[in-house]
Protein backbone atom coordinates (compact mmCIF):
# COMPACT_ATOMS: atom_id res chain seq x y z
CA UNK A 1 0.00 0.00 0.00
CA UNK A 2 1.86 3.39 -0.94
CA UNK A 3 2.11 5.61 2.38
CA UNK A 4 0.15 8.08 1.49
CA UNK A 5 -0.19 8.87 5.55
CA UNK A 6 4.05 9.09 6.23
CA UNK A 7 4.85 11.06 3.12
CA UNK A 8 1.64 13.69 4.35
CA UNK A 9 3.45 13.88 7.90
CA UNK A 10 7.04 14.21 6.31
CA UNK A 11 6.76 16.00 3.55
CA UNK A 12 6.61 19.46 5.45
CA UNK A 13 9.75 17.98 7.20
CA UNK A 14 11.33 17.42 4.10
CA UNK A 15 10.93 20.63 3.17
CA UNK A 16 12.19 22.10 6.19
CA UNK A 17 14.92 20.21 5.64
CA UNK A 18 15.68 21.76 2.33
CA UNK A 19 15.78 25.04 3.41
CA UNK A 20 18.08 24.28 6.50
CA UNK A 21 20.68 22.91 3.45
CA UNK A 22 19.62 26.16 1.08
CA UNK A 23 21.87 28.54 3.69
CA UNK A 24 21.42 31.10 1.08
CA UNK A 25 17.97 31.12 -0.01
CA UNK A 26 16.06 34.44 -0.76
CA UNK A 27 12.66 35.29 1.09
CA UNK A 28 10.66 34.23 -1.97
CA UNK A 29 12.61 31.10 -2.75
CA UNK A 30 11.96 30.31 1.04
CA UNK A 31 8.05 31.01 0.38
CA UNK A 32 8.13 29.18 -2.08
CA UNK A 33 9.52 25.98 -0.90
CA UNK A 34 7.31 26.39 2.29
CA UNK A 35 4.30 26.84 -0.10
CA UNK A 36 5.07 23.75 -2.21
CA UNK A 37 5.72 21.45 0.57
CA UNK A 38 2.49 22.18 2.73
CA UNK A 39 0.85 22.34 -0.53
CA UNK A 40 2.01 18.95 -1.48
CA UNK A 41 0.96 17.58 2.49
CA UNK A 42 -2.59 19.49 1.99
CA UNK A 43 -3.06 17.20 -1.05
CA UNK A 44 -1.88 13.80 1.10
CA UNK A 45 -4.57 14.90 3.38
CA UNK A 46 -7.16 15.07 0.50
CA UNK A 47 -5.81 12.37 -0.70
CA UNK A 48 -6.49 9.97 2.83
CA UNK A 49 -9.83 11.87 3.11
CA UNK A 50 -10.94 10.57 -0.10
CA UNK A 51 -9.62 6.80 0.92
CA UNK A 52 -12.11 7.14 3.97
CA UNK A 53 -12.21 5.32 6.85
CA UNK A 54 -14.11 2.23 8.35
CA UNK A 55 -17.97 2.58 7.20
CA UNK A 56 -18.82 -0.56 9.51
CA UNK A 57 -18.09 1.44 12.67
CA UNK A 58 -14.72 1.35 14.71
CA UNK A 59 -11.49 1.04 14.01
CA UNK A 60 -8.53 2.62 12.65
CA UNK A 61 -7.50 2.59 8.06
CA UNK A 62 -4.98 3.74 5.96
CA UNK A 63 -2.31 1.99 9.02
CA UNK A 64 1.50 1.83 8.07
CA UNK A 65 3.23 -0.22 10.82
CA UNK A 66 7.21 -0.42 11.57
CA UNK A 67 9.65 -1.70 13.79
CA UNK A 68 11.27 1.00 15.84
CA UNK A 69 12.22 -0.38 19.09
CA UNK A 70 10.81 -4.16 19.40
CA UNK A 71 12.69 -4.65 23.03
CA UNK A 72 9.94 -2.55 24.51
CA UNK A 73 6.97 -2.63 21.89
CA UNK A 74 7.07 0.44 20.41
CA UNK A 75 6.80 1.03 16.56
CA UNK A 76 6.21 3.67 13.97
CA UNK A 77 2.16 3.35 13.79
CA UNK A 78 0.48 5.54 11.80
CA UNK A 79 -3.42 5.32 10.58
CA UNK A 80 -6.89 7.44 10.72
CA UNK A 81 -10.32 6.80 12.03
CA UNK A 82 -13.10 9.15 11.77
CA UNK A 83 -12.09 11.49 14.84
CA UNK A 84 -8.26 11.77 13.53
CA UNK A 85 -9.05 12.38 9.87
CA UNK A 86 -11.21 15.69 9.93
CA UNK A 87 -8.43 17.36 11.94
CA UNK A 88 -5.53 16.48 9.64
CA UNK A 89 -7.20 18.49 6.47
CA UNK A 90 -7.87 20.79 8.70
CA UNK A 91 -4.25 21.20 10.01
CA UNK A 92 -2.85 21.20 6.40
CA UNK A 93 -5.45 23.96 5.04
CA UNK A 94 -4.60 25.91 7.89
CA UNK A 95 -0.88 25.55 7.68
CA UNK A 96 -1.12 26.25 3.57
CA UNK A 97 -3.17 29.44 4.15
CA UNK A 98 -0.67 30.31 6.96
CA UNK A 99 2.46 29.93 5.03
CA UNK A 100 -0.10 31.55 1.70
CA UNK A 101 -0.57 34.80 4.09
CA UNK A 102 3.15 35.00 5.36
CA UNK A 103 5.15 35.27 1.95
CA UNK A 104 5.92 39.23 2.51
CA UNK A 105 7.89 37.88 6.07
CA UNK A 106 11.34 38.80 4.63
CA UNK A 107 12.94 38.85 8.22
CA UNK A 108 15.27 35.51 8.59
CA UNK A 109 12.65 33.93 6.27
CA UNK A 110 14.00 30.71 5.83
CA UNK A 111 14.01 30.05 9.46
CA UNK A 112 10.15 31.24 10.08
CA UNK A 113 9.41 28.88 7.09
CA UNK A 114 11.12 26.32 8.41
CA UNK A 115 9.77 26.18 11.81
CA UNK A 116 6.22 26.24 10.41
CA UNK A 117 7.11 22.95 7.95
CA UNK A 118 8.29 21.62 11.27
CA UNK A 119 5.53 22.32 13.44
CA UNK A 120 3.09 21.24 10.18
CA UNK A 121 4.82 17.50 10.80
CA UNK A 122 4.75 17.24 14.65
CA UNK A 123 0.77 18.23 14.33
CA UNK A 124 0.14 15.91 11.71
CA UNK A 125 1.72 13.02 13.41
CA UNK A 126 0.31 13.74 16.45
CA UNK A 127 -3.29 13.20 15.09
CA UNK A 128 -1.98 9.84 13.23
CA UNK A 129 -0.13 8.35 15.81
CA UNK A 130 -0.73 5.06 16.80
CA UNK A 131 1.86 4.17 19.31
CA UNK A 132 1.99 6.35 22.63
CA UNK A 133 5.84 6.92 22.36
CA UNK A 134 5.43 7.89 18.95
CA UNK A 135 2.65 10.30 20.09
CA UNK A 136 4.35 11.87 23.02
CA UNK A 137 7.53 12.91 20.85
CA UNK A 138 4.84 14.29 18.24
CA UNK A 139 3.00 16.34 20.32
CA UNK A 140 6.02 17.34 22.68
CA UNK A 141 7.69 18.96 19.51
CA UNK A 142 4.95 20.89 18.71
CA UNK A 143 6.24 23.26 21.68
CA UNK A 144 9.42 23.89 20.10
CA UNK A 145 8.36 24.88 16.64
CA UNK A 146 5.54 27.34 18.20
CA UNK A 147 8.43 28.49 20.58
CA UNK A 148 10.77 29.83 18.31
CA UNK A 149 7.82 31.17 15.84
CA UNK A 150 6.72 33.31 18.79
CA UNK A 151 10.14 34.48 20.47
CA UNK A 152 11.67 35.04 16.97
CA UNK A 153 8.71 37.11 15.14
CA UNK A 154 5.95 37.86 17.81
CA UNK A 155 5.69 41.44 18.96
CA UNK A 156 6.57 43.59 22.36
CA UNK A 157 6.68 41.16 25.38
CA UNK A 158 7.44 37.97 22.48
CA UNK A 159 9.98 36.24 24.93
CA UNK A 160 7.73 36.27 28.18
CA UNK A 161 4.65 35.15 25.98
CA UNK A 162 6.65 31.95 24.45
CA UNK A 163 8.91 31.10 27.96
CA UNK A 164 4.91 31.05 29.71
CA UNK A 165 3.60 29.15 26.72
CA UNK A 166 6.51 27.04 26.68
CA UNK A 167 6.71 26.59 30.50
CA UNK A 168 3.28 25.87 30.95
CA UNK A 169 2.65 23.41 27.74
CA UNK A 170 6.01 21.23 28.95
CA UNK A 171 5.45 21.20 32.87
CA UNK A 172 1.63 20.19 31.84
CA UNK A 173 2.79 17.20 29.31
CA UNK A 174 4.47 15.67 31.99
CA UNK A 175 1.60 13.88 33.69
CA UNK A 176 0.54 12.50 30.10
CA UNK A 177 4.26 10.34 29.86
CA UNK A 178 3.51 9.34 33.82
CA UNK A 179 -0.25 7.87 32.01
CA UNK A 180 1.86 6.34 28.85
CA UNK A 181 3.88 4.37 31.11
CA UNK A 182 1.34 3.28 33.20
CA UNK A 183 -0.73 2.01 30.35
CA UNK A 184 2.31 0.51 29.18
CA UNK A 185 2.83 -1.64 32.32
CA UNK A 186 -0.94 -2.37 32.79
CA UNK A 187 -0.53 -4.30 29.16
CA UNK A 188 -0.15 -7.57 28.76
CA UNK A 189 1.55 -8.18 26.74
CA UNK A 190 3.42 -4.90 27.35
CA UNK A 191 3.33 -2.47 24.63
CA UNK A 192 2.68 1.25 23.47
CA UNK A 193 0.37 0.25 20.41
CA UNK A 194 -2.29 2.71 20.93
CA UNK A 195 -5.24 0.50 19.76
CA UNK A 196 -4.28 -2.38 21.94
CA UNK A 197 -5.30 0.14 25.02
CA UNK A 198 -8.22 1.19 23.10
CA UNK A 199 -9.33 -2.55 22.41
CA UNK A 200 -8.64 -3.30 25.96
CA UNK A 201 -8.14 -1.33 28.40
CA UNK A 202 -5.60 -1.85 30.49
CA UNK A 203 -6.35 -0.50 33.72
CA UNK A 204 -8.99 -0.17 36.05
CA UNK A 205 -9.50 0.96 39.69
CA UNK A 206 -7.33 3.08 41.54
CA UNK A 207 -4.57 3.05 38.62
CA UNK A 208 -7.22 3.88 36.03
CA UNK A 209 -8.44 6.92 37.79
CA UNK A 210 -4.91 8.67 38.55
CA UNK A 211 -4.21 8.19 34.91
CA UNK A 212 -6.70 9.81 34.05
CA UNK A 213 -6.23 12.90 36.16
CA UNK A 214 -2.97 13.04 34.65
CA UNK A 215 -4.13 12.81 31.23
CA UNK A 216 -7.10 15.98 32.49
CA UNK A 217 -3.88 17.91 33.83
CA UNK A 218 -1.73 18.03 30.50
CA UNK A 219 -4.89 18.14 28.01
CA UNK A 220 -6.40 20.79 30.10
CA UNK A 221 -3.79 23.04 30.05
CA UNK A 222 -2.98 22.03 25.84
CA UNK A 223 -6.85 23.11 25.13
CA UNK A 224 -6.83 24.97 27.86
CA UNK A 225 -9.56 25.55 30.68
CA UNK A 226 -9.60 27.14 33.58
CA UNK A 227 -8.28 27.83 35.50
CA UNK A 228 -4.60 26.36 33.20
CA UNK A 229 -5.59 28.80 30.89
CA UNK A 230 -3.58 31.77 31.80
CA UNK A 231 -0.40 30.91 28.94
CA UNK A 232 -3.22 32.13 25.85
CA UNK A 233 -3.89 35.43 26.02
CA UNK A 234 -0.31 36.44 26.38
CA UNK A 235 0.76 33.52 23.66
CA UNK A 236 -1.82 34.67 21.32
CA UNK A 237 -1.54 38.68 21.57
CA UNK A 238 2.16 38.23 21.13
CA UNK A 239 2.63 36.14 18.81
CA UNK A 240 2.65 36.61 14.68
CA UNK A 241 -0.41 36.49 13.15
CA UNK A 242 0.06 33.46 11.51
CA UNK A 243 1.49 31.30 14.85
CA UNK A 244 -1.93 32.77 16.19
CA UNK A 245 -3.79 30.80 13.45
CA UNK A 246 -1.78 27.99 14.28
CA UNK A 247 -1.60 27.86 17.99
CA UNK A 248 -5.88 28.45 17.90
CA UNK A 249 -6.57 26.17 14.84
CA UNK A 250 -3.99 23.28 15.77
CA UNK A 251 -2.61 22.89 18.82
CA UNK A 252 -5.62 23.88 21.11
CA UNK A 253 -7.07 20.67 19.33
CA UNK A 254 -4.10 18.41 20.07
CA UNK A 255 -5.29 19.01 23.77
CA UNK A 256 -8.84 17.83 22.67
CA UNK A 257 -8.05 15.31 20.94
CA UNK A 258 -6.11 14.18 23.47
CA UNK A 259 -8.62 14.32 25.44
CA UNK A 260 -10.74 11.68 23.05
CA UNK A 261 -8.03 9.07 21.89
CA UNK A 262 -6.61 8.88 25.26
CA UNK A 263 -9.33 9.66 28.48
CA UNK A 264 -12.11 8.72 26.98
CA UNK A 265 -10.81 6.07 25.04
CA UNK A 266 -8.61 4.46 27.26
CA UNK A 267 -10.18 5.20 30.64
CA UNK A 268 -13.53 4.76 29.68
CA UNK A 269 -14.79 3.96 33.15
CA UNK A 270 -12.42 6.00 34.92
CA UNK A 271 -13.58 8.62 32.76
CA UNK A 272 -17.66 7.84 33.22
CA UNK A 273 -16.89 8.36 37.22
CA UNK A 274 -15.20 11.61 36.56
CA UNK A 275 -17.83 13.08 33.68
CA UNK A 276 -19.77 14.99 36.21
CA UNK A 277 -16.91 16.40 37.35
CA UNK A 278 -15.29 17.32 33.94
CA UNK A 279 -18.45 18.50 32.85
CA UNK A 280 -19.02 20.92 35.15
CA UNK A 281 -15.69 22.42 35.07
CA UNK A 282 -16.21 22.77 31.26
CA UNK A 283 -19.42 24.35 31.62
CA UNK A 284 -17.49 26.49 34.05
CA UNK A 285 -14.67 27.58 31.59
CA UNK A 286 -16.86 27.93 28.27
CA UNK A 287 -18.94 31.03 30.55
CA UNK A 288 -15.55 32.16 32.17
CA UNK A 289 -14.24 32.53 28.38
CA UNK A 290 -16.84 34.24 27.52
CA UNK A 291 -17.62 36.85 30.08
CA UNK A 292 -13.73 37.88 30.15
CA UNK A 293 -13.54 38.31 26.38
CA UNK A 294 -16.51 40.43 26.89
CA UNK A 295 -14.11 43.28 28.98
CA UNK A 296 -11.64 42.90 25.72
CA UNK A 297 -10.38 46.13 24.09
CA UNK A 298 -7.77 44.44 22.32
CA UNK A 299 -9.69 42.65 19.46
CA UNK A 300 -6.51 40.13 19.12
CA UNK A 301 -7.25 38.92 22.92
CA UNK A 302 -11.00 39.15 22.58
CA UNK A 303 -10.93 36.31 20.09
CA UNK A 304 -8.41 34.31 21.84
CA UNK A 305 -10.73 34.62 25.43
CA UNK A 306 -13.21 32.96 22.90
CA UNK A 307 -11.24 30.02 22.35
CA UNK A 308 -11.47 29.32 26.20
CA UNK A 309 -14.87 29.22 25.65
CA UNK A 310 -15.57 27.23 22.36
CA UNK A 311 -12.63 24.46 24.38
CA UNK A 312 -15.56 24.55 27.49
CA UNK A 313 -17.60 23.24 25.12
CA UNK A 314 -15.82 20.66 23.08
CA UNK A 315 -14.79 19.29 26.73
CA UNK A 316 -18.60 19.60 27.82
CA UNK A 317 -19.44 17.18 24.59
CA UNK A 318 -16.23 14.57 25.67
CA UNK A 319 -17.99 14.67 29.16
CA UNK A 320 -21.78 13.97 28.06
CA UNK A 321 -20.25 11.39 25.46
CA UNK A 322 -18.18 9.83 28.82
CA UNK A 323 -21.36 9.53 31.16
CA UNK A 324 -24.75 8.63 28.95
CA UNK A 325 -25.46 4.68 29.04
CA UNK A 326 -26.60 5.56 25.67
CA UNK A 327 -25.11 4.58 22.24
CA UNK A 328 -27.74 7.50 20.63
CA UNK A 329 -26.62 10.35 23.25
CA UNK A 330 -22.79 9.09 23.27
CA UNK A 331 -22.38 9.49 19.57
CA UNK A 332 -24.53 12.64 19.28
CA UNK A 333 -22.09 14.64 21.59
CA UNK A 334 -19.14 13.64 20.59
CA UNK A 335 -20.33 13.86 16.97
CA UNK A 336 -20.69 17.59 18.18
CA UNK A 337 -17.70 17.57 19.92
CA UNK A 338 -15.18 16.56 17.21
CA UNK A 339 -17.06 18.80 14.86
CA UNK A 340 -16.70 22.10 17.33
CA UNK A 341 -13.03 21.34 17.27
CA UNK A 342 -12.95 21.22 12.85
CA UNK A 343 -15.15 24.60 12.74
CA UNK A 344 -13.23 26.51 15.33
CA UNK A 345 -9.67 25.71 14.14
CA UNK A 346 -11.68 27.28 10.70
CA UNK A 347 -13.56 30.25 12.42
CA UNK A 348 -10.77 31.11 14.76
CA UNK A 349 -8.06 31.06 12.15
CA UNK A 350 -10.26 33.33 9.69
CA UNK A 351 -10.87 35.37 12.52
CA UNK A 352 -7.28 36.04 13.50
CA UNK A 353 -6.06 36.54 9.81
CA UNK A 354 -8.11 39.04 9.76
CA UNK A 355 -7.47 40.89 13.18
CA UNK A 356 -4.18 40.31 11.69
CA UNK A 357 -4.56 42.17 8.41
CA UNK A 358 -6.37 44.98 10.48
CA UNK A 359 -3.36 45.54 12.69
CA UNK A 360 -0.68 45.61 9.87
CA UNK A 361 -2.82 48.50 8.43
CA UNK A 362 -4.02 50.23 11.14
CA UNK A 363 -1.10 49.91 13.67
CA UNK A 364 -3.67 49.07 16.80
CA UNK A 365 -6.17 46.22 17.81
CA UNK A 366 -7.77 48.74 19.91
CA UNK A 367 -11.95 48.69 19.22
CA UNK A 368 -12.09 51.92 20.43
CA UNK A 369 -9.46 53.67 18.30
CA UNK A 370 -11.66 52.42 15.03
CA UNK A 371 -14.67 53.18 13.56
CA UNK A 372 -16.91 52.96 10.18
CA UNK A 373 -14.04 50.63 8.75
CA UNK A 374 -16.88 48.95 6.74
CA UNK A 375 -16.81 51.98 4.57
CA UNK A 376 -13.43 51.97 4.22
CA UNK A 377 -12.32 48.33 3.68
CA UNK A 378 -15.52 46.48 2.43
CA UNK A 379 -14.04 43.49 1.54
CA UNK A 380 -11.98 43.06 5.25
CA UNK A 381 -14.67 44.45 6.87
CA UNK A 382 -17.77 41.81 5.43
CA UNK A 383 -15.44 39.23 6.14
CA UNK A 384 -14.62 39.94 9.86
CA UNK A 385 -18.40 40.01 10.15
CA UNK A 386 -18.92 36.42 8.80
CA UNK A 387 -16.40 34.92 10.68
CA UNK A 388 -17.64 36.45 13.65
CA UNK A 389 -21.20 35.84 13.11
CA UNK A 390 -19.93 32.26 12.78
CA UNK A 391 -18.08 32.25 16.53
CA UNK A 392 -21.18 33.57 18.13
CA UNK A 393 -22.84 30.43 16.59
CA UNK A 394 -25.32 32.01 13.50
CA UNK A 395 -27.25 28.99 12.29
CA UNK A 396 -26.21 28.32 8.92
CA UNK A 397 -22.28 28.50 10.12
CA UNK A 398 -19.76 26.21 10.91
CA UNK A 399 -20.02 26.35 14.91
CA UNK A 400 -24.24 25.99 14.92
CA UNK A 401 -23.85 22.75 14.01
CA UNK A 402 -21.44 21.60 16.03
CA UNK A 403 -22.93 23.83 19.61
CA UNK A 404 -26.36 22.03 18.95
CA UNK A 405 -25.49 18.64 19.35
CA UNK A 406 -23.37 19.07 21.77
CA UNK A 407 -26.01 20.95 23.83
CA UNK A 408 -28.69 18.51 22.73
CA UNK A 409 -27.01 15.48 24.45
CA UNK A 410 -26.07 17.88 27.16
CA UNK A 411 -29.85 18.21 28.16
CA UNK A 412 -29.82 14.06 27.33
CA UNK A 413 -27.37 13.49 30.16
CA UNK A 414 -27.19 16.88 32.57
CA UNK A 415 -30.19 19.08 31.95
CA UNK A 416 -28.89 21.56 34.39
CA UNK A 417 -25.37 22.44 32.41
CA UNK A 418 -27.41 23.30 29.59
CA UNK A 419 -26.83 26.62 31.53
CA UNK A 420 -23.90 26.97 29.06
CA UNK A 421 -26.17 28.09 26.85
CA UNK A 422 -25.81 31.44 28.29
CA UNK A 423 -22.03 31.28 26.83
CA UNK A 424 -23.86 32.14 23.39
CA UNK A 425 -25.89 35.35 24.31
CA UNK A 426 -22.36 36.58 25.76
CA UNK A 427 -20.62 35.97 22.61
CA UNK A 428 -23.15 37.30 20.46
CA UNK A 429 -23.26 40.04 22.69
CA UNK A 430 -19.15 40.66 22.59
CA UNK A 431 -18.96 40.32 18.74
CA UNK A 432 -21.24 42.47 18.13
CA UNK A 433 -20.21 45.27 20.08
CA UNK A 434 -16.93 44.38 18.52
CA UNK A 435 -18.49 45.36 15.12
CA UNK A 436 -20.62 48.73 16.14
CA UNK A 437 -17.42 50.29 17.76
CA UNK A 438 -14.85 48.81 14.21
CA UNK A 439 -16.94 48.95 11.53
CA UNK A 440 -20.05 50.60 11.56
CA UNK A 441 -20.98 54.75 12.21
CA UNK A 442 -19.00 56.84 10.26
CA UNK A 443 -15.36 56.60 9.17
CA UNK A 444 -13.17 57.99 10.54
CA UNK A 445 -10.50 61.04 9.00
CA UNK A 446 -7.31 58.62 10.19
CA UNK A 447 -8.19 55.44 8.16
CA UNK A 448 -9.57 57.07 5.09
CA UNK A 449 -6.17 55.76 3.07
CA UNK A 450 -6.35 51.85 4.43
CA UNK A 451 -6.16 50.22 1.58
CA UNK A 452 -8.32 47.25 1.53
CA UNK A 453 -7.90 43.13 0.82
CA UNK A 454 -5.43 41.87 -1.44
CA UNK A 455 -4.83 39.20 -3.37
CA UNK A 456 -2.69 37.38 -1.19
CA UNK A 457 -5.25 38.40 1.53
CA UNK A 458 -8.36 36.83 -0.16
CA UNK A 459 -6.15 33.57 -1.04
CA UNK A 460 -5.37 32.69 2.74
CA UNK A 461 -8.99 34.07 4.19
CA UNK A 462 -11.32 32.86 1.30
CA UNK A 463 -10.97 29.12 1.51
CA UNK A 464 -11.54 29.36 5.75
CA UNK A 465 -14.41 31.66 5.10
CA UNK A 466 -16.21 29.26 2.36
CA UNK A 467 -15.42 26.22 4.92
CA UNK A 468 -17.05 28.11 7.21
CA UNK A 469 -20.32 28.57 5.08
CA UNK A 470 -20.10 24.81 4.21
CA UNK A 471 -19.79 23.80 7.13
CA UNK A 472 -22.83 25.31 8.25
CA UNK A 473 -25.23 24.89 5.71
CA UNK A 474 -23.76 20.94 4.96
CA UNK A 475 -22.36 19.68 8.20
CA UNK A 476 -22.96 16.03 6.76
CA UNK A 477 -19.60 16.57 4.67
CA UNK A 478 -17.44 15.98 7.65
CA UNK A 479 -20.28 14.32 10.68
CA UNK A 480 -20.56 11.39 7.91
CA UNK A 481 -16.71 10.23 8.38
CA UNK A 482 -16.81 11.17 12.25
CA UNK A 483 -19.73 9.28 13.10
CA UNK A 484 -18.33 6.19 11.08
CA UNK A 485 -15.92 6.26 13.93
CA UNK A 486 -18.60 7.57 17.15
CA UNK A 487 -21.31 5.16 16.69
CA UNK A 488 -19.29 2.00 17.75
CA UNK A 489 -16.66 4.08 20.00
CA UNK A 490 -17.51 2.62 23.38
CA UNK A 491 -18.98 -0.60 24.52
Amino acid sequence: MFPVVSLTVFLPLGGAALLVALRGATPRVAHAVGIAASGLALIGAAWMWGRGVPSGGGGFSQVEEVGWIPSIGAAYRVGVDGISLPLVLMTAILFFVSLVFSVRVAERARSYVALFLLLETASIGTFVALDAILFYVFFEVTLVGMYFVIAGWGYEERQRAALTFFLYTLLGSLPLLLAILALYLGSDPRTFDMRAYIDSPPLSGLAAMLALVAMLVTFSVKMPVFPVHTWLPLAHTEAPTAGSVILAGVLLKLGTYGLVRFALQMTPDAFRAAAPYVAALAVFSALYGAFVALAQTDLKRLVAYTSVNHMGYVALGVAVAAASTDPGVRALALDGAVLQMVSHGFVTGALFLLVGMLQERAHTREVGRFGGLLRVVPGLGWAFVLAAFASLGLPGLAHFPAEFQIFLGTFYVYPAAVVVILGIAITAGLYLRAIQLSFLGEPSEAWGGMKDLGAREWLAAAPLLFLTVLIGVAPFVVLEVVHATTRALLP
